[in-house]
């Protein structure tokens, strides 16, 4: 279904986006969709949050609807049958969580809760089965989920989502050491952590089962799907590098593309924010063109069989989520409450995280 051009909470308001972060060409050019399960998406993780004690129950009541987490889901994977909804969903929610506990860690220099919490998340990766009741609930929660989107597709399928993940939490372990010894990486070096630390092929290897097809690798890995796919990642973690920049400063991060090129470029934050937007707007403009050879190879894929059909319809059904992904990544971070950092009492501490779900006393 549409959605339409303001807020998706309980209570719709008109979405103002500040002038520096307007991008025209996504709000004319890249309508907003959500899945037509979104309501009943929004209620079932709000209900796993708790039982999976993953948000203290006031912050799940106060804060888990003005998050979006399913508003961005339910704007990128359209098409998905509900069982898979809900899970991409549940563990979009769970990724969040596990990025404000890795925060919190580092600001508070708990690197040996952070270590432990790396081991047991390449265990439950490879055994989730194994920890679905471990005592810790960020542990528990990520079996569940990842046990979920194991069912819907292949062994293999599995095993490259499982391999693409235990490369993103040695992103994060990389990150946590860059932050924590005040390391800024370089341009380059960061843009190639970013594409792990935002988990670039995770979401994209989510296509699949939302297409209800596994793509092989020659299809997965021809240049003009691969393209496509990593532009519409690239674009929305450059944005949200740019969305994020007020927050990260206030916080002493390290981590954003806006940072590294004041650093190493010798950018002014101003200039370093032109830079950033620039990038992100090249992303729209490239992605437009990868799109149109995205959509050739997917006829090409048509060749009369059966099977020829099925990849090639699942391709265009990727694809179109490549692009739901701009809208939806655009307008969720001027509605969630996680870039609202002008409404903190404290600029470089979430209101909808505590101490104590982080681990802290």
């Amino acid at each position: 279904m549409q959605a339409f051009p303001h807020s998706t909470t309980a209570t719709p308001t008109a979405v103002v986006v500040p002038p520096s972060l307007a991008l025209p060409v996504i709000e004319s050019d890249f309508p907003r969709q959500l899945h037509p399960y979104w309501p009943q998406l929004q209620h079932t993780t709000r209900l796993w949050l708790l039982e999976k004690r993953l948000m203290p129950a006031d912050k799940v009541q106060e804060y888990a609807d003005g998050l979006c987490y399913t508003d961005l889901m339910a704007g990128y994977y359209l098409g998905a049958p509900e069982e898979v909804m809900q899970a991409i969903a549940d563990y979009s929610a769970w990724f969040f969580v596990w990025d404000d506990h890795h925060d919190r860690y580092i600001v508070h220099g708990r690197a040996g809760d952070w270590r432990r919490l790396r081991y047991r998340l390449h265990a439950a990766l490879d055994a989730p089965r194994h920890h679905l009741h471990h005592p810790d609930p960020l542990v528990a929660g990520f079996a569940d989920s990842v046990l979920r989107l194991f069912r819907f597709l292949s062994r293999t399928w599995n095993q490259r989502f499982a391999r693409h993940f235990h490369a993103v939490i040695e992103a994060y372990d990389r990150e946590f050491r860059n932050r924590t010894e005040g390391y800024i990486p370089g341009v380059e070096e960061y843009l190639a952590l970013r594409r792990l630390t935002f988990a670039h092929w995770i979401w994209t290897d989510l296509l699949e089962p939302t297409a209800g097809c596994e793509l092989p690798d020659p299809v997965r890995k021809t240049p003009a799907y691969r393209r496509a796919a990593l532009l519409s990642q690239e674009f929305a973690a450059w944005y949200n590098d740019l969305c994020s920049l007020p927050k990260e400063i206030a916080g002493d991060e390290v981590h954003n593309l806006g940072i590294s090129l004041i650093t190493h470029e010798g950018l002014t934050l101003e200039d370093a924010v032109d830079e950033v937007r620039r990038r992100v707007e090249k992303c729209v403009t490239e992605f437009l063109a990868a799109e149109r050879d995205a959509l050739r190879f997917a006829d090409d894929l048509a060749d009369g069989t059966v099977r020829g059909k099925e990849l090639s319809a699942a391709v265009r059904a990727c694809v179109a989520n490549m692009r739901n992904w701009f809208s939806s990544a655009y307008w969720f971070h001027h509605e969630s409450g996680r870039y609202r950092v002008d409404t903190w009492d404290d600029r470089s501490t979430p209101p909808y995280v505590t101490n104590e779900a982080a681990g802290e006393s």
